[in-house]
């Protein structure tokens, strides 16, 4: 076993894996800065030593950190780095080939804390038939190793090493794939780090913008699915891509074809973070694990960015109307009144059910139910011109049809929805009504199957024969139940969009 004078290198290791594994974390007592700078002062005592190579690895291991968090560290480390880099590759040495070569990134810096404790031990097992222990202490591998904890450090600050995604770009990819997978790393924002992948994409430089193209369509399925209820998200992502697609516009190539994106958008956005910086158009051409392994050249084809931009704002665009445009519910008349003028009741009782199957209808079905109550609400005038509808039941009918569907609908009600239906339920809400009622029964429960069976009995009792559980036309009408109901919905929507501006919708 090398010998590291008064610590054990069993115990050195384990300190040094532990900030590898914990580089995002500063220790407030400056244990992980001691660790470091320790390491680094064994190394500059000795650069050039035989046992260089273990203060070389401490190093790497703890680069991230040193990088993120070592800021009264990271001086010490690079200048004890460089001394070892000049020291050991200037020695000889016979060896074809060299495991600094082939070590490509942090998976294989997990490695490190075994390799070297059986680097260190020769009477370790070695299974490394591609790289002998030798060539693990060679010089020149020592040196390959300074370099790559270097690069950790400062990213692009040497090149003949193998390239290696930035910390930044590594923990961008994290917190995206997060995000989009549902579950965001605790302390992001979700709207405004969607939103901003559009601000990336706006002021990129050219050489970035095919990578951060491909972050944006990544995180536009996203964005126009409903669960951000921010406009500014899609208008930052639109503008982003409308400023970009006149570089691609005219473009021309020879390409026989371009290749096949992926559709899972953590696939996408880890792309696009990759192609969007020159040591990750390095790791692409490397590695080449996207697009069937195309060249990079037909990744970034100025003439294929056209049909990804083209592709992308056209959805972007669909997604920002259907959100926030006008809703027509004009051609639901057909397909929830009857031909006599009334309600399709046994289709409403069916679609109000909260289940899956039913989210499909929600959003238009409330949007629609909500327009009619305020159109039977204008005038007598116009509730008799409708032609005998029982107004009063039909409209008890359509405010619960508004309130029921809100809570169906996934991920959440579209804005343009949602203003709608808060129009009609604040003026329910706001409307006098007495503090108690005048019926005695209970009101309908709307959270119970009795509301479903009991609402086509309440609408049409000619017609459908009553429930086991019967509630009084008063308690279906009453203008309290009518005012808890909507101010439950209305509650329910603001709080939903209570950081957008209205004046915004």
């Amino acid at each position: 076993m090398t010998e590291t004078d008064d610590v054990p290198l069993d115990d050195l290791v384990s300190s040094w894996e532990e900030i590898q594994d914990e580089y995002d974390f500063w220790a407030p007592d400056g244990e992980h800065d001691r660790a470091v700078l320790d390491c680094a002062a064994r190394l500059a005592a000795a650069p050039g030593s035989a046992n260089a190579y273990v203060w070389v690895l401490g190093l790497t291991m703890m680069a991230p950190y040193a990088n993120r968090s070592g800021i009264g560290s990271r001086a010490e480390a690079q200048a004890a780095l460089r001394a070892a880099d000049a020291a050991q590759r200037v020695r000889p040495c016979d060896h074809d080939a060299h495991p600094y070569e082939s070590h490509d990134g942090h998976h294989a810096d997990a490695e490190l804390p075994d390799l070297l404790l059986r680097i260190a031990d020769e009477d370790a097992e070695w299974d490394d038939e591609d790289h002998p222990r030798a060539t693990w202490r060679c010089p020149r591998n020592v040196a390959g190793f300074a370099r790559i904890a270097l690069d950790i450090l400062q990213p692009g600050d040497v090149v003949d090493v193998p390239p290696r995604l930035s910390l930044q770009d590594r923990e961008d990819i994290k917190v995206l794939e997060a995000l989009l997978e549902l579950y965001p790393e605790p302390g992001t924002d979700v709207a405004d780090e969607i939103a901003s992948q559009g601000g990336y994409l706006y002021y990129a430089e050219p050489e970035e913008r095919p990578g951060r193209l491909h972050v944006v369509r990544a995180v536009s399925w996203h964005a126009v699915s409903g669960m951000i209820q921010d406009r500014s998200v899609l208008y930052n992502l639109i503008r982003g891509v409308e400023e970009v697609l006149p570089d691609f516009a005219a473009a021309t190539c020879d390409h026989v074809e371009h290749p096949t994106l992926s559709g899972h958008s953590t696939t996408a956005a880890e792309l696009g973070i990759i192609l969007s910086s020159p040591v990750g158009r390095r790791v692409y051409e490397r590695d080449r694990d996207y697009g069937d392994g195309a060249p990079l050249e037909q990744m970034v084809c100025p003439a294929f960015m056209a049909e990804v931009a083209r592709e992308t704002l056209n959805e972007l665009r669909a997604g920002r109307d259907r959100l926030f445009g006008p809703r027509d519910t004009s051609h639901l008349d057909a397909e929830y009144l009857r031909a006599d003028g009334r309600l399709d009741i046994e289709k409403f009782a069916e679609r109000l059910q909260n289940v899956g199957s039913n989210e499909q209808y929600a959003d238009e079905l409330g949007l629609w139910a909500a327009r009619r109550y305020d159109l039977l609400g204008q005038s007598e005038d116009r509730c008799q011109a409708l032609d005998q509808v029982r107004p009063v039941r039909e409209r008890a009918v359509l405010l619960l049809t508004a309130h029921q569907t809100m809570t169906i609908s996934y991920p959440a009600p579209p804005c343009a929805v949602a203003q709608g239906i808060l129009a009609t339920l604040r003026t329910v809400a706001a409307a006098p009504r007495s503090e108690q009622c005048a019926h005695s029964d209970a009101h309908p429960p709307l959270d119970a199957g009795e509301f479903r069976s009991g609402l086509p009995h309440f609408y049409a009792p000619e017609e459908f024969p009553p429930a086991d559980w019967v509630h009084s036309v008063e308690s279906w009408t009453c203008a309290r139940f009518a005012g808890l109901v909507a101010e439950k919905c209305v509650a329910a929507l603001e709080d939903l969009y209570e950081e957008d501006d209205e004046a915004d919708w």
